[in-house]
C-alpha cells in the first residue's frame, strides 16, 4: 500500500515534469506566435540565436534578403524560413562568398526548379573552397604542432642541439609526421 501522499506527490511530479517538457530554450523564451502554429522572433532574439550583430540582420533585411519578414509597427518578426535564409547567408559568407553573389543565389532561389543546376554548381564550388582552406589549415596545424614540439624539446633540453641533429628526418615518428605535413 502507498503512503496518502504518494497521490500527490505522483500529480506534482508530473507537472513538474510537464513544465519542464514545454519550456523553450532558455534564450527564446519570449516566442511570439504571430499565427497559429508558426514561431516568430525579434530581432533581438535573433541576434542572440546566430550572435550576430543586429545592424547585421537590418543590412540583410535592406539588401532584400528577407522578403517576407513580418512587420508590425518598426517591430521586424523573423519566422523559420527567415532563420534557415540566415543560416544559409551565413554558411555561404564563411565559405568565402561575398555578399552580392549571395544575392544572385537568392534571386536564382526565387527562380525555382530552373536554376537547381547553378544553385548545386554554387554549392559544390563553395565545398571545394573550403576543403582546399581545411587542407592549408590542417599543414598549418601541422607545423604549429611542430614547433610547440620543438619549443617544449629545447626548454627542455636547455638548447636546439638534439633537435637539429634530428631535422629533416630523424624525428621521432609521430612529430616526423608533423614535420613532413608541415613542409609539403
Amino acid at each position: 500500500q502507498h503512503p496518502p501522499y504518494a497521490k500527490f506527490l505522483v500529480i506534482i511530479l508530473t507537472i513538474v515534469y510537464d513544465i519542464n517538457i514545454i519550456q523553450p530554450k532558455v534564450n527564446f523564451r519570449s516566442r511570439i506566435f504571430l499565427k497559429e502554429g508558426f514561431s516568430m522572433y525579434t530581432i533581438g532574439q535573433v541576434s542572440t540565436m546566430f550572435d550576430l550583430p543586429v545592424s547585421t540582420l537590418r543590412y540583410y533585411d535592406k539588401e532584400g534578403f528577407f522578403p517576407n519578414l513580418e512587420r508590425k509597427g518598426n517591430i521586424r518578426y523573423f519566422s523559420d524560413n527567415e532563420l534557415e535564409a540566415l543560416r544559409i547567408i551565413e554558411c555561404l559568407k564563411k565559405s568565402g562568398l561575398e555578399i552580392k553573389d549571395i544575392k544572385q543565389f537568392f534571386i536564382w532561389v526565387s527562380e525555382g526548379s530552373a536554376s537547381y543546376e547553378k544553385r548545386k554548381e554554387l554549392f559544390e564550388t563553395r565545398k571545394s573552397a573550403v576543403e582546399t582552406e581545411i587542407q592549408e589549415l590542417q599543414k598549418t596545424l601541422s607545423l604549429l604542432k611542430f614547433k610547440c614540439w620543438y619549443y617544449e624539446t629545447a626548454m627542455k633540453d636547455g638548447n636546439e642541439d638534439a633537435i637539429n641533429a634530428m631535422l629533416p628526418d630523424k624525428l621521432p615518428k609521430n612529430i616526423q609526421k608533423l614535420y613532413n605535413e608541415g613542409h609539403e
